[in-house]
């Protein structure tokens, strides 16, 4: 999978530890660093959807992550921080052949500006 210098970039994975509700039942937020690790990013694609008469960009990325036991459950519950973006988890996966050294993770941000 990725070399060393492949793994050129700094992520962040963050976990939702919000324990407490609102006044209407409703769980808050509460985000914490799960593990910042180096992973190589790829850009997976470019789309603009159309809702409610506003057009809105995405921003989709496939990041590598070396498997720790730190990372090993990540999942689509977390987030990734990176580049001052907040990107949302849509896939967790094994790159084929990898025997559970790698990590594989689909993701996608809003694009802003």
């Amino acid at each position: 999978m990725p070399a060393i210098g492949e793994r050129d970039r700094r992520i962040t994975i963050r976990r939702d530890i919000g324990t407490e509700v609102d006044a209407f039942n409703v769980h808050i937020e509460d985000w914490s660093d799960l593990a910042i690790v180096r992973a190589k990013r790829t850009d997976a694609s470019a789309a603009e959807s159309y809702r409610a008469q506003e057009v809105g960009a995405q921003i989709s990325a496939r990041f590598v992550i070396r498997r720790t036991s730190k990372v090993a459950d990540v999942n689509p519950k977390d987030r990734i921080s990176f580049n001052g973006r907040e990107y949302n988890i849509t896939r967790v996966g094994e790159p084929a052949g990898t025997r559970n050294r790698w990590i594989e993770i689909d993701a996608v941000a809003r694009a802003e500006g």
